[in-house]
């Protein structure tokens, strides 16, 4: 178990993105749970986010803006939620608003990241 946990420590966000993916679709284990296996790795990468009293357990993906690239973004956001094309521009175009809420800080800090790359305005709440 000790090395199986060494292991999940170890994984890339890339990595932890497809775990997440094979535990939904295969296990119907939805992300949040996926999140949680991510969180084991979230105190050991440098947690920047003390707000005082209680940490933050849940965080929101707020997009302010899609930017310059927004077909880049709208894509982004497909692949990070799995909803569809559709789905997916109705949240670029309702901007600003929510993208995903609820994720661990492991998971919200990799999708601010990637939609970040991509070009959009986000932040997390």
């Amino acid at each position: 178990m000790k090395e199986l946990a060494e292991q999940l420590v170890n994984l890339t966000i890339k990595e932890v993105k497809e775990l997440a993916d094979i535990l939904k679709d295969e296990h119907g284990i939805e992300p949040a749970a996926g999140g949680a296996v991510m969180m084991a790795s979230g105190p050991g990468a440098g947690g920047e986010g003390g707000d005082g009293g209680a940490e933050q357990s849940e965080f929101t993906v707020f997009m302010n803006s899609a930017g310059g690239s927004k077909l880049q973004v709208v894509k982004t956001v497909k692949e990070l939620t799995g909803l569809g094309l559709k789905e997916a521009k109705a949240i670029v175009d309702g901007s600003p608003g929510p993208v995903k809420e609820g994720l661990s800080k492991a998971d919200a800090e990799a999708m601010l990241a990637k939609l970040q790359e991509a070009g959009a305005d986000v932040e997390l709440k």
